[in-house]
């Protein structure tokens, strides 16, 4: 990246990554390497960075690999502190004194985040009650019962409410840290900096991982097979009452057992499937947003611009335009 003149005459924001033993190690190299990027092109750098850990000294993550990392202080004095997870967040989140050091970090740092579930640490220390939050989306059954104050999007690679930025799973923390980066230096230096990252500046489709949610977590679960039903029938009836009787279930028990299973209510799953389906129509066809709204059931435009801006924060025709856009990125990369 080309030496730039920094437009800022303050000191490095200091940013404290916090591991612990199983964390997932790109939860936290992830960003680090994100925040790299543009200390490797302004003068003076705009970020320091450090990786704590409950006790100074070599930290060894879930894949085996060691970091050495200093002590988390008491009284924090960072500008960001950034929460890794992994298999041993659920040691750390009990942990008092990584407890202390979140609160205390609520108080100090001008933002605090977490990537993956990391956000676990910040729920079990109460930061997270009445927040808008995300993690993993296989975490989001467990982490809805364990937490229900929280306001969990489950469908959101991150989400930021206040001084609170969370992020979902492993790869979204460069997600997270480019948006941060954005909210520090500008959307140009964040381009730049997803460019030499060779990732996508914003992903195409919007900020959402409701795709895997059905896909990936429920494989082998009681409704895959109702759910395939339903994906080649979008544009019909897909009421309760529709989907309770092609499972041979009275409509309040297969409602019942339906969330129990998939974690989400009929309806919504039958929204984000319409999504799902509009949205790969949006992003790689030129058919007219109208069409497709017909053709995959929301009925009309409106409808479906409605329910766009609710799972991906954009219209259809924004979202059109950034596919197009990161296409062209990706082509210049």
């Amino acid at each position: 990246m080309a030496k730039t003149p920094s437009p800022r005459s303050l000191k490095p924001r200091t940013i404290g990554v916090l591991i612990f033993d199983d964390f997932q190690l790109l939860d936290a190299a992830g960003p680090i390497g994100a925040f790299e990027m543009p200390m490797r092109g302004m003068n003076p750098p705009p970020y320091k960075l450090t990786v704590i850990a409950p006790n100074a000294g070599p930290v060894k993550s879930s894949s085996g690999v060691v970091w050495m990392a200093e002590a988390m202080p008491r009284l924090p004095k960072y500008d960001t502190v950034i929460i890794a997870g992994g298999w041993g967040s659920r040691t750390a989140m009990l942990d008092p004194n990584v407890q202390a050091f979140v609160k205390a970090a609520m108080k100090t740092a001008r933002r605090v985040c977490s990537v993956c579930s990391g956000a676990y640490i910040l729920a079990q220390a109460g930061v997270l009650d009445g927040k808008r939050c995300t993690t993993h989306w296989g975490r989001t059954p467990d982490f809805q019962k364990r937490y229900p104050d929280a306001k969990l999007e489950p469908d959101c690679i991150y989400t930021r409410d206040g001084k609170l930025w969370t992020s979902a799973g492993i790869t979204a923390g460069i997600d997270l840290a480019l948006a941060l980066i954005a909210d520090d230096l500008g959307e140009e230096v964040s381009r730049r900096s997803a460019q030499e990252l060779v990732v996508y500046h914003r992903r195409p489709g919007g900020q959402s991982q409701f795709s895997a949610l059905l896909d990936i977590e429920r494989i082998e679960g009681r409704f895959t097979p109702l759910l395939g039903w339903m994906r080649e029938r979008l544009d019909e009836d897909l009421s309760v009452e529709t989907l309770a009787g092609q499972s041979n279930m009275s409509p309040r028990n297969f409602a019942r057992a339906f969330a129990a299973e998939t974690g989400t209510t009929p309806a919504k799953a039958v929204e984000r499937l319409r999504l799902e389906s509009a949205r790969e129509r949006v992003e790689h066809t030129s058919a007219p947003i109208d069409v497709v709204a017909h053709d995959v059931g929301f009925g009309d435009p409106e409808r479906m611009r409605r329910a766009f801006v609710r799972a991906f924060g954009q219209p259809p025709q924004q979202l059109r335009r950034l596919a197009r856009a990161a296409l062209a990125q990706s082509a210049d990369v």
